[in-house]
């Protein structure tokens, strides 16, 4: 493959990366059962756990798998393609800032928790399987899944980049954005007024 042809590869990958994960999993099954916007209901947040509250259970597990998938799928596409870990860690990372930031939304996107758990799961596996039990263990406990979020990727991110450096950019880009999406829950969860779930 000549150069010029690799960069478009690469240039389209990316693209479409970002593309994928700015389709809005929650917006999109809000919409399928009459509420146009999901942003506007509940938290505000187009995630899994606002869809919890809204449209309940069924919904709320069509939406994380969704956004698991974000993650996951630019993977599977970059290793078919023999890319290396950075160019594979870098469509994982556009896809995760699509979800965020997505173009088809107005910008508007989710916290990237599931997505980022999704490609943390296909890139190293164990240290996602910690963040699940973490995430678990903290909601149950205390309640929160905001709460559950921050501790599950702070813990795992820092474990990530003991165990796997190679992956320190992915991780730490990640982490940060993630952090940065949950100010406003943090600012709750300091004055005591974050929502558990039930409420």
């Amino acid at each position: 493959m000549s150069l010029s042809s690799s960069w478009l590869l690469l240039s389209s990958l990316l693209f479409s990366a970002y593309l994928l994960g700015s389709i809005s999993t929650a917006v999109l099954i809000g919409r399928t059962l009459g509420i146009s916007d999901l942003r506007q209901h509940g938290s505000g947040n187009p995630g899994a756990t606002n869809v919890l509250r809204i449209l309940g259970k069924k919904a709320a597990v069509i939406t994380l798998l969704g956004d698991v998938s974000k993650g996951i799928i630019p993977i599977v596409v970059g290793r078919a393609n023999h890319l290396s870990t950075q160019w594979i860690d870098t469509l994982a990372f556009m896809s995760f800032l699509g979800h965020l930031y997505p173009v088809f939304f107005r910008f508007q996107g989710g916290k990237g928790v599931a997505t980022g758990l999704g490609i943390v799961h296909l890139v190293i596996w164990p240290i996602g399987l910690t963040m699940d039990a973490i995430w678990l263990i903290v909601a149950k406990f205390w309640g929160y899944a905001s709460l559950a979020s921050i501790v599950s990727w702070l813990f795992g991110s820092g474990l990530g980049l003991w165990l796997a450096p190679q992956h320190a950019p992915l991780l730490l880009g990640m982490s940060l954005l993630i952090m940065f999406k949950h100010k406003s829950n943090i600012k709750k969860l300091w004055i005591g007024e974050e929502s558990r779930f039930g409420q």
